[in-house]
Order: structure tokens, then sequence, then C-alpha cells
């Protein structure tokens, strides 16, 4: 049985992104692994909650669960989805795995009136530092397998991530960098500033 609170504590993202929602609002979880982040945001907003994963082993874990989960490829399944069909589509450290990231990205913000999308800074000054001094792909703890292992094929940099979104007409409603230590940077900040320091990034967009 998944110990939700645990699950929330390990993800720092998702209590950003359980901020980012609206009570009793309908939600797609893409990417959505043992349905961690749908069980929080049933237990804490009540949602109305689906969800589309990959793995048979994950939509096992959510399935045990209670939640409604079904098997699924965002690259692919997305299209059969009709336009507003939910108040929120989340897809959450999922992105890079996909292997065509605009396609998918225009696919949330077309089945939502609002997207939430979290994902790995590739900018983040130890990546950089890693490839400078030791000339291998770094492992971080969110990216902690061996290049040749991971799932990870679109790494983007929060500056890659705001210029898609501009280019594919998104609006940026909000934007929360973290720290490696999962603190939130000041909003202030430039993005350059996020792009250098922040270790992963959640954004709140809509069309």
């Amino acid at each position: 049985m998944l110990d939700v609170a645990a699950t929330a504590g390990r993800r720092v993202d998702y209590e950003v992104i359980r901020e980012l929602v609206a009570a009793d609002s309908r939600i797609l979880d893409v990417g959505c692994g043992d349905g961690g982040l749908m069980a929080l945001l049933k237990m804490t907003h009540g949602v109305r909650a689906s969800g589309i994963e990959l793995s048979q082993a994950g939509v096992n874990e959510a399935v045990a669960l209670g939640l409604s989960v079904i098997q699924g490829d965002a690259d692919t399944d997305l299209d059969a989805y009709p336009d507003n069909a939910f108040d929120y589509v989340i897809l959450s450290q999922t992105l890079q795995a996909t292997r065509d990231p605009r396609r998918v990205l225009e696919n949330l913000l077309r089945i939502g009136r609002r997207c939430i999308v979290s994902f790995p800074n590739f900018g983040y000054f130890r990546v950089r530092f890693s490839l400078l001094v030791d000339g291998r792909m770094p492992k971080t703890g969110l990216l902690p397998d061996p290049w040749w292992a991971t799932k990870n094929i679109h790494f983007c940099t929060i500056r890659d991530f705001v210029e898609l979104s501009d280019d594919i007409g998104a609006h940026v409603e909000k934007a929360i960098a973290l720290n490696s230590w999962g603190q939130r940077m000041s909003f202030n900040a430039p993005w350059w500033f996020w792009n250098l320091f922040g270790e992963q990034a959640v954004f709140l967009l809509r069309r």
C-alpha cells in the first residue's frame, strides 16, 4: 500500500503542484507512475482524477489504490482525448522522457484548460560542472541513472522550456524553481539565475 504522505515528502514538486490545483477540479495525470500524486490530490483536494501510465507495473500499483488509470503512451495516446476535457493536465518529471516534447506539451494545453509541468533542469550548475570537469553525463538526485540506463532522452533547461512555451503560444501563469534542498527560489530572480541554480522547476501554463 502506498504511503501518500511519504511519497509527497520524497517529491518536493508534488507540494508545489498541490498548491496550483483547485479543489474539486478534474485532472489528468500523464505518466502518473504509481499514482502517488493522484492519491495525494484526491485526499487533500477532492479532485476527480484520471491517469495514464506507460508501465504496467505503475498501472497495477495505481489501480490497487482504487485510482482510475489506464496504460498508455503520452507520445501517441493523448491525441485521442477531446479538447478541454480536464481542468488540469499534469506532467510531472516526465517531459524529458517523451519522444516529441513539443507535441506532448501542445496536447496538454489542448486537453486541459491549464497544464502543470515539472522537470529537472539540465542547466543546473552542478550538471554543468560535472560535464566540464568529468567530461561525462552527470548523475544527480533527480538524474540518478547512468546515461545508458536512463529513460530520459530530451533533457532541457529552464530557459529552453520558457522558449518552447513562447514558441507554441502558451502563457506562463506561474513558475517556481526549486534548489537542491527543495527550497523555492526568489520569484523576482531573473531567468538566468533560475537556469543556473534551480535543480528543477514547476510551470503552470494555459493557452
